[in-house]
């Protein structure tokens, strides 16, 4: 069963007839791309809504206003000769502030639906378009994400193995200190027992000698008497005497 005949009227309700507009507006200035592409014709589309935003198409490498001069020589002759080329460059001026300004909110509506927002003008060939586009862009992240983190790691990686090495030059100075000491002290050892050796030889060589307290007995020649001067008989060896 097809579709039935739409009525075509103003809609009453102000949500639909803007998102019949976006939708209407979306798809008409697609196909005149479309036709300027295919076809390889000039084609100019300019639209106003109801509050007095422009929307424009130009396929001409060239401005707007050069195509509006040649749809005014085409139907009206030969353009005025009394607009000065003041009045030309402010046409041209405001012609291209107005692309610019079409441009700028095309971009804001785009990044706002990829945000997830303003949604609904869209179609589904625009929503899958859409779609491809957030998939290509989270594959991109998730790549340089995937990059960073590598990088991170070899990094690390590198660092380690600095440490590694510096560990392993401490450990082998700290094993050289060690065995240094403990030569030190293995020598300083043998010298306290050789020193403690000698000091006992030299205890016994000194206990073979005992000195005398008290006085020799042994009286050679004569000895004085006390008691009075002059030589005594009893002084004498008594082997002496004839």
């Amino acid at each position: 069963m097809g579709r039935g005949r739409v009525e075509l009227k103003r809609i009453e309700n102000k949500i639909n007839r803007q998102v019949t507009f976006a939708k209407r507006r979306n798809g008409l200035l697609k196909k005149a791309y479309e036709l300027s592409v295919l076809c390889d014709a000039e084609v100019a589309l300019i639209i106003f809504s109801n509050r007095g935003k422009l929307y424009e198409f130009c396929s001409s490498s060239s401005s707007m206003l050069k195509t509006l001069e040649r749809y005014q020589k085409c139907n009206y002759g030969a353009p005025e000769t009394n607009v000065s080329t003041r009045e030309a460059l402010e046409m041209s001026s405001q012609q291209e502030y107005l692309k610019l300004k079409a441009r700028y909110e095309a971009l804001q509506r785009s990044q706002r639906n990829l945000l997830g927002e303003d949604l609904g003008p869209l179609n589904s060939k625009d929503l899958e378009s859409l779609e491809r586009q957030l998939d290509m862009s989270l594959k991109q992240i998730r790549s340089t994400r995937t990059q960073a983190m590598l990088d991170t790691l070899t990094d690390l990686q590198t660092k380690e193995h600095a440490l590694n090495e510096a560990n392993k030059s401490l450990k082998y100075r700290l094993m050289e200190g060690n065995q240094i000491s403990l030569q030190w002290n293995q020598n300083a050892h043998q010298d306290a027992v050789a020193y403690a050796r000698q000091a006992g030889v030299q205890s016994q060589h000194d206990g073979f000698y005992h000195p005398l307290d008290c006085e020799p007995t042994l009286q050679i020649g004569y000895q004085a008497d006390p008691a009075g001067a002059g030589p005594s008989v009893n002084n004498y060896i008594s082997g002496w005497l004839p």
